[in-house]
């Protein structure tokens, strides 16, 4: 067995004070993948920073404040590695990977993007640098007899059941038809497999973000937008997928909600 879950915390230090230590002390996971961390691992409480039990990984963006991923492990990590061979982005805390028994196993904060402005056209740098990337270490991966994960906040919804108000945001980035047809790419070309969807083929989401604005929680009006993406053979151990959706708004100590994957 091995539970992965995945959670964009929209910065750790302000998530640890409002429930992530509690989380991560209760959780059945195996491998925790985080990002948005938003905080270099010295400005980390210790608990938060190398809690007991766990091996951890920080990459933080080179840009003080933003991105930056993490991924947390029960078992200590065989290799380690920081980005994707990539000269604009291996430093600004979007891509960390490490090697466990048998599979690799990365943590990816992909840009959000804004349509007509310099965000979006980095969006589209670094889905065009990443998707030959996820290819290759597919290759890499087989050729060694393992497995990959890629989990993260991927920042597009795939299909009109991944967000409730997907009419509406049809020209807004996270849902324009370029970058839905880039992740049809990541699952056709690249030959990954979207676990969550697979497991709850015909239902709307499971969302996992919702705005801090308005009632969007309240009314479930989120996006299924933080996905587990993984080589095909090890999608077809995938048993259980689940969102860790809190029970209240008040509980929330993120705008997203973990996304946890058990394979058998």
């Amino acid at each position: 067995m091995l539970n992965v879950t995945t959670v964009n915390v929209n910065g750790l230090r302000a998530a640890a004070k409002k429930g992530f230590v509690e989380w991560l002390a209760a959780t059945s996971a195996d491998v925790v993948c985080l990002q948005e961390v938003r905080a270099e691992p010295d400005q980390l409480p210790a608990e938060v920073r190398a809690p007991d039990g766990w091996h951890t990984v920080h990459a933080p963006a080179a840009a003080k404040g933003r991105a930056g991923v993490s991924i947390y492990s029960r078992r200590e990590p065989e290799g380690v590695r920081v980005g994707f061979g990539s000269s604009e982005f291996d430093g600004s805390g979007r891509y960390v990977e490490i090697d466990l028994p048998g599979i690799t196993v990365a943590s990816l904060y992909l840009p959000s993007g804004e349509v007509g402005t310099e965000r979006q056209d980095e969006k589209v740098r670094f889905m065009g640098e990443f998707l030959p990337y996820l290819k290759e270490v597919r290759e890499r991966a087989a050729a060694g007899g393992r497995e990959v994960l890629v989990c993260g906040d991927w920042n597009i919804a795939h299909r009109e059941a991944d967000l409730k108000n997907w009419k509406a945001n049809t020209r807004k980035a996270g849902f324009l038809p370029e970058e839905r047809a880039w992740l049809t790419r990541v699952f056709e070309e690249a030959e990954y497999a979207d676990v969550v969807r697979r497991l709850n083929p015909e239902v709307a989401g499971p969302y996992s973000w919702w705005s801090y604005r308005g009632k969007a929680f309240d009314n479930d009006s989120g996006w299924r937008i933080d996905l587990v993406c993984t080589t095909r053979g090890i999608a077809e151990r995938a048993v259980k997928a689940y969102v860790e959706r809190p029970a209240s708004h008040a509980e929330r100590w993120s705008d997203h909600a973990p996304v946890t994957v058990v394979f058998a």
